[in-house]
């Protein structure tokens, strides 16, 4: 079903295009005056370039002709592309309005549903699979309109969102393989290896940011190769497996909405906290708070591997897990416990004195 040597050229291609391409594309934003200014919202110091999704892009591009699949969604499924690029693009040189932005992720999410790319269905313990019926449209744009921009306000330190999406299209290309899921396997294949290319750029120190060019074409990526592949899969609690597999974006994303609900706050307008904040106030420095969110996003797509393929005990009991991994995350985000941070505390300590001991032995 796979030929592994063309997945792994394909690989390749995405990653030099992707790694090449970042140079004249940071020239260009710099030229157009695509660029991030510092302000006291803001992490870095200096004017650095945006629009370093177009690279990620033209990488995923380049990936696909060689492997030129073919699917009766991929027409739909590249216009759709191209209008969260065009977006994207138009936010990262003229910060367009968050309702011009919202409109052009519906335009794209209007072109799965126009070629029948809808969530249907889901499989329920107990219960099997429940159609969705007349709200399947409904949840499908909430779904894209959701991820997109989960993973657009997780893009807020150097490499993060570039990882945190990494990580999680590698969970999915693992499920994909395990499924014989031809088509998700090859754009995650892709979209890894443009990820990995343009994160040479845009890990700490980063020379060039994603922008929302960046951000918003990999949630709607994600998105759509979670509709292709996680939500038809018929294990047991199927639509829990992509949640987890983005427990980090899409949590990170409903704590901000409360936090801000609670504060009394408009849910639309940006601040500075969010985890990767939180863990920066902490007092962890820029790469390690971004290596932290990297060892969840691992964990969590893990857990997502294990899940879909698991008994109805074994789901049980990675729940378990992920409901403690959450409510650490919720601890980290200071949302939880009166911003205590009891089981946070107990696994520093724990870890400290593994290292102690580990240092005597």
């Amino acid at each position: 079903m796979f030929n592994y040597l063309d997945l792994w050229i394909a690989f390749l291609i995405a990653l030099l295009t992707a790694f090449l391409l970042t140079y004249p594309v940071k020239k260009f934003a710099m030229f157009i005056g695509a660029v991030d200014l510092p302000n006291h919202r803001k992490i870095h110091t200096k004017v650095t370039p945006r629009l370093g999704g177009l690279a990620i892009f033209l990488g995923t591009i380049a990936g696909m002709i060689y492997l030129h699949p073919m699917h009766p969604h991929l027409p739909e499924i590249a216009a759709g592309a191209v209008v969260i690029i065009l977006t994207g693009a138009l936010d990262d040189r003229f910060s367009i309005r968050p309702v011009v932005k919202l409109t052009g992720q519906l335009i794209a999410a209007t072109f799965l549903v126009s070629a029948g790319l809808i969530i249907e269905r889901l499989t329920l313990p107990f219960f099997g699979t429940v159609e969705l019926g007349f709200i399947s449209v409904f949840v499908t744009v909430v779904w894209v309109v959701g991820i997109t921009n989960a993973i657009n306000l997780i893009d807020g330190l150097d490499g993060l969102a570039t990882g945190v999406t990494t990580i999680a299209l590698i969970s999915i290309f693992i499920m994909a393989l395990i499924d014989a899921q031809v088509l998700v396997a090859y754009i995650c294949v892709v979209l890894i290896g443009s990820n990995l290319g343009f994160l040479y750029h845009n890990f700490y120190p980063a020379k060039i940011y994603m922008g929302d060019t960046g951000s918003n074409f990999l949630g709607y990526m994600i998105a759509v190769v979670s509709m292709l592949g996680l939500f038809k899969n018929i294990a047991l609690f199927s639509f829990i497996i992509p949640i987890i597999v983005l427990a980090v974006p899409i949590f990170d994303t409903l704590f901000a909405i409360v936090r801000r609900a609670y504060n009394k706050e408009n849910i639309m307008m940006a601040d500075n906290k969010h985890i990767h904040y939180q863990l920066l106030h902490a007092g962890y420095g820029h790469r390690k708070t971004v290596l932290i969110i990297y060892a969840f996003s691992a964990l969590f797509g893990a857990m997502a591997i294990l899940f879909s393929n698991a008994s109805i005990t074994t789901a049980f009991v990675i729940t378990f897990f992920v409901l403690i991994l959450l409510h650490v995350f919720a601890e980290m985000a200071g949302i939880v416990m009166g911003g205590k941070r009891p089981m946070l505390d107990l696994l520093q300590r724990l870890f400290k004195k593994r290292k102690v001991d580990k240092d005597n032995t």
